[in-house]
């Protein structure tokens, strides 16, 4: 049984050395103080124009939020306190006592109110300044993290929180999650597990585990049950508190990855009996699949980073899930919305970036029921981590929940340790291999992993970098590099078997601008306001590069200036990421099985932005959104780059099945066919269909249709090189979208 503490809650705030409250405030649970401030009308909307900066001076204040609770009378059974999520050192008091401490936000802290008495108290939470807590750590000088930003590498805290080249600092404090007293009875499950050891179409092995505790001393009158569907499938006397077995699933109704299939799932019960009475019961939704990763640490070709599920080796396409809000009690408004982005998108796989939060079971079971992998990262991020004993015990305790939380889930690829923390160390310049005495993701998570999911892969970081194999030689990489023309030698010639980032930039529709930039400043595209909209977070430092200067350098590499308007700027800058973020898709696709996945970055902005997203804050798609869409579909006829005087025509057909294809290419300004002919392409492979003949520098839009059996689908290809004229870009993107 649950009891609610949401909603309206009375809070003080304190400034720094002060004990008499210099404010005091109606507060939301689940919420976050900033948007308490705004709501009171102390602060204006944090995410317009500068706004963000003003918000600066209660980073050193100390909140204090209370109220009162009735603890329900509960007799046999264990009372608990629950924060879902608590933004982050905190004391929890009940009527002046404490009764809790916690130093983590990103996973729930459980209070037993134990001896308690039934009825009215008053509850407390104080909240203490994260960034002057940080001080008090040691900061070796090995140290380092991602704006400078140091701090957020010794606090349990989502990093993007403290700036980010994606995300504005607001290193925010308050429950953020729901809060509730729960009533659970002394004889329950505390664990259950369900793994795929094997499957294909004949037949499924999976291994069921469980832990539970009771008062009772005598296990004789005790059994569990598991049952699929309704049916039961194993049953066994309990012999201790934990076991476990096996059972089979015969002709099963597998999971695949979408595009490749249906993802089934089955309800999976399992029941704690005594005497043939059900004490308790744990539920979820499971998808029977198996998944095998070929991962293989070598230099170039020698390398591998390979998918395969039940059996079939998979080319994953799909996007990194960024945080969906820098204020994140306001998450759960947005997932429903973001996964169909990625199912629309034609998604198969999305990976959960480790500057965020670990999601709500939501996401995964939106995930679960739409066959979209997820690659799960761990919540550390482009820092040099503590190598202290207490940091590693604090990591282990939080990855154990994590993982006991998700693990269930048909979703779930793999297990990452981190972003980019190999990266930071090779890329400070470190001694060689430095990174491999990273005792967190080389001892304590691999170890964490394997007591509590050891059917699943652990990568120690993304990108894993180890064994003297450079950054851009490992088998999966990030590739940002320049980011100057997208087919430069950068990307056409990487040695990457699995990318897992990569982005250009895109500018947002003049009427998303208008909403977060004042009118008075739209033109100054290096003013306080844009330049706080890049995520540059100019009282603090000055980044390396300007993200808005860099998208307007990609506009004037495609097309040889920089227009007047803001509205002809916007749309050349998202014709251009169009394009890039097409090149991207079908270059890997065109490679396979040399190439085996690729992760774009980025599907949803974070907030209002200048970014890589396809999809802005206000959820409005940019033209790479479509082009993506188009490029992943499961069969795809595309243009491979030109070699010599031509250029092949490839189908990529990523299904289960042969298919049989109709095409047609021409010349969209001529309407001349170029090819066209009727051909099978065998399953999961590429087919080269014929060739064209070209001049390489030609400047055309070349327009594909072709039909797999499911309806008439359409493509494109852009060719020659820059410098291409606006009005022909005004011209083919009617073509496009008409086409």
């Amino acid at each position: 049984m649950r009891y609610s503490l949401n909603g309206e809650w009375d809070l003080k705030g304190f400034e720094y050395g002060k004990s008499e409250p210099s404010l005091e405030l109606s507060a939301q649970v689940p919420g976050n103080v900033e948007l308490d401030l705004f709501r009171a009308g102390i602060e204006p909307e944090p995410f317009f124009g500068a706004n963000e900066y003003l918000y600066r001076k209660y980073e050193s204040w100390h909140w204090r939020f209370e109220k009162v609770i009735s603890v329900p009378d509960a007799p046999g059974m264990d009372v608990f306190l629950m924060f879902e999520g608590l933004n982050c050192i905190s004391d929890v008091s009940l009527d002046g006592t404490t009764i809790g401490h916690s130093e983590n936000a990103l996973i729930p802290c459980r209070l037993p109110l134990d001896g308690i008495l039934a009825g009215t108290h008053t509850l407390r939470v104080d909240i203490y300044p994260a960034v002057l807590r940080a001080r008090e750590n040691d900061y070796p000088v090995a140290s380092t993290a991602c704006e400078g930003a140091e701090e957020y590498s010794r606090l349990r805290m989502p990093p993007h929180s403290f700036g980010w080249d994606i995300m504005p600092r607001f290193p925010s404090a308050g429950m953020w999650r729901d809060v509730y007293i729960e009533a659970l009875p002394k004889t329950r499950f505390t664990q259950v597990y369900f793994a795929t050891r094997a499957a294909d179409e004949r037949r499924a092995d999976v291994v069921f585990k469980y832990r539970f505790t009771t008062p009772d001393t005598d296990l004789k009158p005790y059994r569990v049950r598991v049952e699929l569907d309704g049916n039961e499938v194993a049953s066994q006397q309990v012999r201790f508190v934990s076991g476990g077995d096996s059972f089979y699933v015969e002709s099963p109704r597998l999971w695949w990855p979408r595009g490749y299939g249906e993802a089934d799932l089955y309800t999976a019960r399992m029941e704690l009996l005594k005497d043939g009475e059900i004490l308790d019961t744990y539920t979820c939704r499971l998808g029977l699949r198996e998944i095998r990763i070929e991962h293989r640490m070598a230099p170039g070709d020698e390398g591998e980073f390979m998918v395969s599920v039940n059996g079939r080796k998979v080319f994953l396409c799909g996007s990194n899930w960024v945080p969906m809000d820098a204020f994140h009690s306001r998450d759960p408004e947005r997932y429903e919305k973001a996964v169909a982005l990625w199912r629309e998108c034609n998604c198969n796989i999305l990976r959960m970036w480790g500057g965020n939060v670990y999601e709500a079971d939501k996401v995964y079971d939106l995930c679960d029921e739409s066959g979209i992998l997820v690659w799960q990262d761990f919540t550390m991020a482009c820092a040099v981590y503590s190598q202290k004993e207490d940091f590693a015990r604090a990591i282990a305790e939080e990855a154990e929940q994590v993982i006991r939380r998700v693990r269930n889930h048909a979703c779930v690829l793999l297990w990452s340790g981190d972003n980019e923390v190999d990266e930071t160390y090779s890329g400070r310049g470190y001694y060689p291999d430095a990174n491999r005495y990273n005792s967190v993701t080389r001892e304590t998570l691999p170890l964490v992993v394997r007591e509590n999911d050891p059917f699943r892969m652990f990568l120690p970081s993304s990108p894993f970098i180890d064994g003297g194999v450079a950054r851009y030689s490992v088998p999966e990489q990030h590739l940002w590099g320049p980011r100057a023309w997208f087919k430069d030698d950068f990307y056409k010639h990487t040695s990457a078997h699995f990318v897992s980032e990569c982005g250009y930039h895109g500018c947002p529709a003049p009427e998303s601008l208008k909403r977060f930039i004042p009118e008075n400043e739209l033109a100054d595209f290096f003013g306080e306001s844009w330049t706080a909209h890049s995520s540059e977070y100019a009282l603090l430092y000055k980044r390396g590069f300007n993200r808005n200067g860099l998208m307007l350098d990609q506009v004037r590499l495609m097309f040889g200036k920089l227009p007047e308007s803001l509205e002809e700027i916007s749309f050349l800058s998202q014709f251009t990421q169009a394009e890039a973020f097409k090149y991207f898709v079908e270059s890997a696709r065109a490679r396979a099985w040399r190439r085996t996945g690729l992760i774009w970055w980025n599907m949803l902005d974070g907030w209002p932005q200048i970014s890589d997203a396809v999809v802005d804050w206000y959820f409005t798609k940019k033209r790479a959104f479509n082009a993506i869409k188009r490029s992943q579909e499961p069969v795809l006829v595309m243009m491979d780059e030109p070699q010599g005087w031509y250029q092949d025509v490839v189908i990529s057909n990523f299904t289960l099945n042969d298919v049989k294809v109709k095409l047609r290419l021409w010349d969209a300004d001529t309407n001349g066919t170029l090819f066209e002919g009727e051909f099978s392409c065998p399953a999961n492979s590429n087919l080269t269909a014929g060739s064209i003949r070209v001049y390489s520098s030609w400047q055309r839009l070349i327009l594909i249709e072709y039909d797999a059996g499911e309806g008439r689908k359409r493509n494109h290809y852009l060719s020659g090189f820059p410098v291409y004229k606006p009005e022909d870009a005004h011209r083919w993107a009617k073509l496009i979208d008409e086409n």
